[in-house]
This record gives structure tokens, sequence and C-alpha cells, in this order.
């Protein structure tokens, strides 16, 4: 094989990585924002309100922001993979989780002086109320053969009424700024607390997926179902205990919310962001209806959505316009990933090739 063919066929290989979606939407991003005006990229060193040394910019904002989605896209790229649906109950849940770390740090009174727990006791709380949910889910969509967003809409309905009952309607209050380090700064520290905490998570999935088989089964339950129970796969199990790892994801997530103003507000929190964890997965190229994933590139793609995000509201975009842009990338995507387009842009391929060669 000759260097120029070699050269081909690693670019031709490029171009059919998963990355290369979110890659090229990054690069289409950052072309915009240099036209507009390059000051988008600067980044500088503030102090925060404790008089902590603090990185800020817009860029400092993605990565902030940013690492709630990317936690949470990494559950729900393995439920999308196993059960060819989506959890649209995340956002109701992170309420739940949310609600039940403050209602451990409270106790019986909502505006306490000091912490009535130690934070790692309230955060497993909310970790084990975050995977029952998920497990709740589970059961419905493994057990009973619910479709994912039918089942998942009992909670997506339900959840903040129940985060509400947790504290009995009342909104705690934290006054301890220990605790706002999980979704702020941690003195000494200039890099956002809630990227750190994305940083180990992205880890921990890595090793998981490298030293275990849930990758495999999981798009091997996703690709068929029933070809996977033949080779000795329960897919039923695989299926349940996708849900109760975005459960875990949830709790981390409930963590960071609560921590960035160390109280809550029911209706307001985490509003719409399952639609952003949706897009995350579908941004990373990965199929909605299951199968094989990529998780490398759902984590980028919900970064370049806070990216996005974060482009939209220099252009003075309303918070409530927000969705219908967000929801123009989805229409385009789910296109773009239909079997019908597809076929139509390979056979546009295998058409170039050929005449390429008879030219040659």
């Amino acid at each position: 094989m000759t260097n120029t063919s070699k050269k081909q066929f690693q670019i031709s290989d490029l171009f059919r990585s998963q990355l290369m979606i979110p890659v090229i939407a990054i690069l289409i991003l950052t072309i915009f924002n240099l036209i507009i005006g390059p000051s988008f990229f600067n980044i500088r060193l503030d102090h925060n309100n404790l008089g902590n040394a603090v990185l800020s910019g817009n860029l400092i904002t993605i990565l902030d922001n940013g690492s709630e989605l990317a936690i949470l896209a990494i559950g729900m790229t393995l439920v999308t993979a196993a059960s060819g649906g989506q959890d649209i109950s995340v956002g109701a849940t992170i309420a739940i989780a949310g609600s039940a770390i403050l209602k451990i740090l409270c106790g019986s009174d909502p505006h306490p002086e000091t912490m009535q727990a130690p934070i790692i006791a309230a955060f497993f709380v909310g970790v084990i109320a975050a995977m029952l949910c998920g497990a709740f889910n589970g059961i419905l969509v493994a057990y009973f053969r619910i479709q994912p967003m039918v089942a998942t809409l009992i909670l997506f309905t339900a959840g903040r009424s129940i985060a509400a009952w947790i504290n009995n309607n009342e909104l705690p209050i934290i006054k301890d700024a220990e605790f706002g380090y999980f979704g702020g700064f941690i003195p000494g520290i200039a890099v956002p607390t809630p990227f750190l905490i994305a940083v180990v998570c992205v880890a921990i999935i890595f090793l998981v997926m490298k030293f275990t088989n849930l990758g495999l089964y999981t798009q091997s339950v996703g690709i068929n179902e029933n070809a996977a129970r033949l080779i000795g796969l329960n897919p039923v199990l695989i299926k349940f205990l996708t849900f109760v790892i975005l459960g875990v994801c949830v709790a981390v997530c409930g963590l960071i919310k609560v921590s960035r103003i160390s109280s809550i507000n029911y209706s307001v929190i985490a509003k719409d962001i399952e639609m952003d964890a949706i897009l995350a997965v579908a941004l990373g190229g990965n199929a909605l209806s299951g199968g094989k994933f990529n998780m490398a590139a759902s984590i980028l793609g919900a970064y370049v959505i806070q990216y996005l995000t974060t482009t939209l509201y220099r252009m003075k975009v309303p918070a409530d316009a927000l969705p219908a842009y967000k929801a123009v990338v989805v229409i385009v995507l789910v296109v773009l990933s239909a079997p019908t387009v597809r076929e139509f842009f390979s056979k546009m391929g295998r058409k170039t090739r050929s005449s390429r060669r008879e030219a040659a």
C-alpha cells in the first residue's frame, strides 16, 4: 500500500468516526464566535465572593455548566444504547436527589446555622434516592417492557412534587460555605469544582468500560435483544442496570445543582435538562434507537451543547427561546441519522469512488 493510499485510508477513517460530529460542531461555533468577536475566548483571573482567586470567562463557563450535562450524558448513553429509548425523568429525579441531600444536611430545621450531618452521608442518601428512581424506571422498562419515554413519564410528572414533599414544601437553605464548594470553587483551586467532578466521573466510566464487559453487553442487548439472550446474556438485568447507573449520575448532578445555590427551587432546578442530555447523546452520533455507542462522543457532545447555549446567550437570545434553537439541532441530527439519509450518502460515496477508479 502506497503512502498516498495509507493517507487516504486514515482520512476516511477520521470522517467515519463518531467524534467528527461534535468536533465539526465545535469548529463551526468557534469560527462563528471568532467572527463575532475574539473576546469570547478571553480567560482572566478574578476573585469570587469568598475572596478566592478563580478563573472566569466564557470558556470557563462552558467547562463549569457543561460538566453536569457531561455526567448525565454518561448514564443517558447507556440507557439509550440498551433500551432504544430515553429517560425523560432525569430533571425531576435531580430535584428528588437534591431535596434528599438538603433534608439530611438541614435535619428538622430548614435553615440551620451549621450542617446537621456530614456531606458524604447526605450525598449517599441522595444516591440511594436517585438509584431507587432509576430502579423504578428500570423495572417498568426491562421487566414490564414499557417504552422508556412512557415509563419515565411517571416520574417526569410526579418527581418535582415528591421532591417538595421530602422537605414539607419548604425551601431549605445551607448557610455553611463549605457546602458551596461542590458547585463553585474549592479554595486554592482556580478551576470550577463541577469540572473536576466530571473528570473523576469520566475516568471511572472509562475504567469500567475498559476492565468490564458493560459496554459490550449493553451494545449487544441494544442491537439484538433476542440474539443477546441466545448467547447467554440477560437483557432484562442489563437494561435495569443501565437505569440504576443513570440514577447514580443523576445524584452527582443533584449534589452540584443544590450546592450552586445552597438551596433548591423545586420547579426550576434542572428544568429541560433531559432534552439537553438526549441531544448530547444524539450529537455524539449515537443512534437514539439503541445499539452501538461512543461514550467519548456523548461527553464531548454535552460540552458542545453548553458551547451552543453560551453562544446563544452572547447573542442576547432569551432563555425561553433556547429550546427552540436546540430543537432545530435535534431535527437536523435525527434527519442525518435516518437510515434513508445514511443510505443515500453511502450510495453517493460508492458512486464517487467507482468514478475515480474508472478515471484512473
